[in-house]
């Protein structure tokens, strides 16, 4: 059973030679790149200056040696613009952001060093972020999101919305970049291709709170950006996906991050009565277009009360599976699941057992947890979240190494 083979069967529910691994697949299930260099060292690999895929997250892109090396089963692809799967010497310019990390980045003019050893980065769309001294990300006024009430009861610039829509859409001659990108990617590995780049806007545009309010106090206006949302979508999906549906496995189709340290954001008959049917239009699209795609939700947080409604939006797989938040087990996230939708991560808690935890008990309850998740399959680890820059290397070895000796078990009970 090859590593795509491993992947593909168990988001399938079928049964395989042991749980597949992912380090770097998609944007949460990544290492830092401060703490790259310390993985390689305790696997005994030679040095290399980390390639960032993530600046604002300073995410190292994993090399395929430390793939190797940890037995992962996924390669990451961004559109046409990156992947793991082969080296790109060109696509990379090294950088050192004031001398606290050698690395290699797409883009060494986004970056100014301030006098006080503060590094900023414009983005693509003029913003700027700041990595101070001391911090391993970087970060925006008020994390990116102002909370401006008056912007709250303004009814949305559908003439701007439409326009944003256009810039995001694809020309023919970009999906045939990206198609051939993706094919090459496909020839070069028998690991599960993971796409990235592409996925819907529907979350919280404008801010997690700017936008809860305006659910509950405009849920007309809710619906029609949803709509159009999901219109574009469906769209681009009938664009793309039939033209990468032979070189991808998985695709990151959205972002959304629905809960809070003990909750779910917003209420989940609000959930299910504004998102869902947007996300079921879209989900239902791409699968008519690449019935084989497996479709990728990532939704941090306690959102154990809209799995049900997550499940019917038409998802295919559920990540980062953070059951250490909202008072609720693994196993009560795999009951919940089970057989109905795929989970992709989970694996330890990186809020506690990972940076405080001894490496005994980071496997122990990588053992535990993954037995549990990957019971009947549908299973693919991960940790809860990115590994930050101050773990010990040794602890992300210990946890993988402890994953990749667990067989799946076919029929039990949830553990």
């Amino acid at each position: 059973m090859n590593s795509r083979d491993r992947v593909v069967g168990s988001l399938e529910f079928r049964a395989t030679d042991r749980v597949p691994l992912d380090l770097g697949g998609m944007r949460s299930t990544g290492i830092s790149a401060f703490a790259y260099a310390g993985l390689r060292a305790v696997l005994g690999l030679p040095q290399r200056r980390p390639r960032l895929h993530d600046t604002n997250q300073m995410l190292a892109l994993p090399e395929r040696d430390v793939l190797d090396a940890l037995g992962c089963d996924v390669v990451h692809v961004t559109l046409d613009e990156c992947t793991n799967a082969f080296d790109e010497p060109r696509r990379w310019k090294p950088f050192g952001f004031d001398g606290r990390l050698d690395a290699l980045v797409p883009r060494p003019d986004a970056f100014t060093v301030r006098p006080d050893g503060t590094v900023e980065q414009r983005g693509a769309d003029g913003g700027v972020s700041r990595m101070v001294p001391g911090s391993y990300v970087f970060d925006a006024d008020h994390a990116g999101e102002p909370l401006d009430l008056a912007a709250e009861i303004a009814e949305p610039d559908w003439d701007a919305r439409r326009r944003e829509l256009d810039r995001r859409s694809f020309s023919e001659e970009r999906v045939a970049a990206i198609a051939a990108y993706c094919r090459r990617v496909r020839e070069s590995t028998d690991r599960a291709v993971f796409l990235n780049g592409w996925q819907s806007a529907i979350g919280f545009p404008g801010g997690m709170a700017a936008f809860s309010l305006l659910c509950l106090l405009h849920p007309a206006w809710v619906r029609e950006l949803h709509r159009m949302e999901a219109d574009h979508m469906v769209r681009q999906a009938e664009l793309l996906l039939p033209a990468v549906a032979d070189s991808v496995d998985v695709v990151m189709l959205a972002a959304d991050d629905q809960g809070t340290q003990n909750g779910p954001i917003l209420p989940p008959a609000v959930f299910r009565d504004l998102y869902v049917p947007a996300y079921r239009r879209i989900t239902d699209a791409c699968h008519r277009a690449a019935p084989g795609l497996k479709l990728f939700l990532h939704s941090c947080g306690a959102i154990f009360d809209l799995l049900p409604h997550v499940i019917e939006a038409g998802f295919d797989v559920l990540n980062p599976v953070q059951w250490s938040a909202g008072g609720r087990s693994w196993a009560e996230w795999k009951d919940a699941c089970r057989g109905r939708i795929a989970l992709w991560g989970g694996g330890v808690n990186t809020q506690r057992t990972l940076p405080l935890g001894t490496v005994a008990e980071v496997e122990r309850e990588t053992r535990e947890a993954v037995s549990c998740l990957s019971a009947g399959g549908g299973y693919v680890f991960a940790a809860i979240h990115n590994i930050l820059a101050e773990i010990d290397p040794q602890k992300v070895v210990a946890m993988y190494r402890t994953a990749a000796g667990i067989v799946p078990r076919q029929t039990g009970p949830a553990g």
